[in-house]
This record gives structure tokens, sequence and C-alpha cells, in this order.
């Protein structure tokens, strides 16, 4: 039935119903009927399935016309019009969804390029070593920096290490000759020492390192001629001392990145 259009199928009844009239019409025209009534039989037997078939074949035509099973034309293809008042909605939800589509996997496909070319951040050691722009040697101060003591008399009682520090010490020594130094009241140390501010100043020139860090405003400000970096520790915010002097509130947050 679907090779048929609607037109020739209606033309196809039309010739059945055609066919039935004249076999009715030759059946019952008794006058005229000079057969046998064998062959009037047969005849009447012929219009009966013809007629079954006719049934059969509108019944089927009606089913597919059913509401339930709706047959939809495809829409020919127009030319859009030129202005926005004959666009279909439907059209526009349909491209707003292909929009909106095409923008989030834009958005996913940006998401996965960012991630692949993000930066990798840089390890602790990583940091340490560009920040001291390969500096071999090192001098360290303790009080202030290395320890939670800020003078020689709370040194005396007890020295308390700062564990925060502890990890960028390590990093330090292992590319790096790291000496610590201190202003102590008696001899009985393990690390460089001195009486006076002034000999620790001088410890340091002979030592001739790459970087020293200190908590001294005025030893930085004594060796900026004669080291090639200092770190100043301090808390306070003050003004810059040199150019080759670089300023922190701890030797940790100085390697932070």
């Amino acid at each position: 039935m679907a090779d048929y259009s609607k037109e020739d199928f209606i033309q196809f009844i039309k010739r059945i119903g055609a066919y039935l009239s004249a076999k009715v019409s030759k059946v019952l025209n008794t006058q005229k009927c000079f057969v046998t009534p064998e062959i009037c039989l047969q005849d009447i037997r012929s219009v009966w399935a013809i007629a079954g078939l006719a049934v059969a074949v509108i019944f089927t035509w009606r089913l597919f016309r059913a509401p339930g099973a709706p047959r939809r034309r495809q829409p020919k293809h127009q030319a859009p019009a030129p202005s926005s008042s004959g666009v279909n909605s439907h059209s526009d939800v349909n491209l707003f969804h292909s929009g909106v589509s095409s923008s989030s996997e834009d958005s996913r496909a940006q998401t996965v390029i960012d991630e692949f070319f993000q930066p990798v951040k840089p390890t602790l050691g990583q940091i340490v070593r560009q920040r001291l722009s390969d500096g071999r040697k090192v001098t360290c101060r303790l009080l202030g920096v290395i320890l939670e003591e800020s003078t020689p008399e709370e040194l005396q009682n007890q020295a308390t290490v700062r564990s925060s520090v502890l990890d960028v010490l390590l990093e330090i020594t292992k590319f790096c000759d790291l000496y610590l130094m201190e202003t102590v009241l008696d001899d009985e140390s393990e690390v460089l020492f001195c009486s006076t501010d002034i000999g620790r100043t001088s410890f340091v020139r002979q030592l001739e390192p790459d970087w020293h860090i200190d908590s001294s405003r005025e030893i930085t400000t004594q060796l900026a001629r004669f080291i090639k970096y200092q770190l100043h520790i301090s808390t306070l915010k003050t003004e810059r001392i040199a150019s080759n002097v670089f300023s922190s509130s701890s030797l940790e947050q100085f390697f932070s990145g």
C-alpha cells in the first residue's frame, strides 16, 4: 500500500466498485441470462469473493490512516525567509540547543587544553636552587632565622629550632655548603661562634659566600658591599637596604615560591 499514492488508491477502489456493479447487474438481470444455473452460481460466488477482497482492502487502508499511526510527510526544504518574522520557533529551539552543545564541547576542550599546558608546580628543591641563583656557598645566622630565640642571652637557657625551616635547610645542603654562625656568650658551641657582631661580619667576609642570611639589619648593611646576595629576615616592613639584599619575614616564606 505504501507504493500507491492516495489518488491511485482511490481510482483502484472505483474500478473494483464498477466491476462489482457490472457483475451484480449481470446476475440479477434474469431476463437476459441464457446460461445454466451452475454458471450463474459460479458468477455469484465470484462476486462475493471480489466483494470480500474490496472490504479487506478498504479496512487495510483505514487501518493505515488511523490516528494511532499517522504518516508524517517530509517537509520540503525551503529557502530561509529574509526577515526574522518567518523563522520557525522549533528551528530556533534546535539552533539554540545546537549552539549550547557546541559551546559546551568547546568549553570542555579548552579546559583539557588548559590543564595539559598548565605549568607544573616546581618542587621545593627547584625553588631553592632558583632563588639562590645556583650559589654554592651559604652562610646563615641561627638566632631569628633557624632558632626561635632572638638574643644570645636567650640562647644561654635553651635553643628551639623552628621546624618549618628544616625542609628548606635540607634542600640548601643538597647543593650548597652551608655555614651556621652565631654570636654567643661562651665557646661551647659546634657552630662558628664569635663574641661580637663585628666578629661575625669578619667570619662572613672570610668565607666569601654567594649568599648570607641574617636577621641583623646593621650587619646586612655592612656586608652589602662585599657579599653577592643577602637575605634579611625581619618581621618589620623596612626600606630595602641595597639592590642585592632581599627581605622576607622568614626563611621558609622566601622559598615558598
